[in-house]
């Protein structure tokens, strides 16, 4: 990802997650503190297509939705996949897939002792494939409320 990409990431933000709205600052917050972990996926026929953003956090504290970071945590205690979207048009090719893969690939050599994420829209299935697990924390619940009744908190865990 690069800055001038962001605009086309708040187009497919607006398309693609309707019910999880969040400003392009949010965006641009998390490619500032984090550029290592944007990533977009480009297609000739569209442009730019989706695009996933993550970067290190504290475990078990997702952050709010439409909420900027500001700064990192030093150290953190966890890699976090904020958010991963992709146009429909482009969606069953295996993208996501191999970002997913390459992030835990990042994350593990990093020393990270997890990757995390908040799942919704029904992607817990999608997690699942790459070994994550849902986290029940009652201590949690009322930051995934913020998201919607269906979110998980989900942990991929290096052994």
């Amino acid at each position: 990802m690069e800055c001038e990409d962001l605009p086309s990431v708040n187009a497919i933000v607006v398309r693609v997650h309707l019910n999880y709205p969040e400003d392009e600052a949010v965006f641009s917050d998390r490619f500032r503190l984090y550029p290592a972990g944007c990533f977009v996926l480009e297609r000739e026929a569209v442009g730019v297509a989706g695009y996933i953003v993550s970067h290190p956090w504290h475990f078990k504290k997702p952050p709010a939705l439409n909420v900027l970071l500001e700064s990192l945590p030093d150290p953190a205690s966890t890699y976090y996949i904020h958010d991963i979207a992709l146009l429909p048009e482009v969606r069953s090719g295996g993208a996501a897939s191999e970002i997913v893969r390459k992030l835990i690939s990042h994350a593990g050599s990093a020393h990270f002792p997890n990757v995390s994420l908040v799942a919704v829209n029904d992607s817990t299935r999608f997690w699942e494939r790459h070994s994550f697990q849902s986290l029940e924390d009652p201590q949690l619940n009322e930051k995934l409320a913020s998201y919607d009744d269906q979110a998980k908190y989900m942990v991929h865990r290096f052994s």
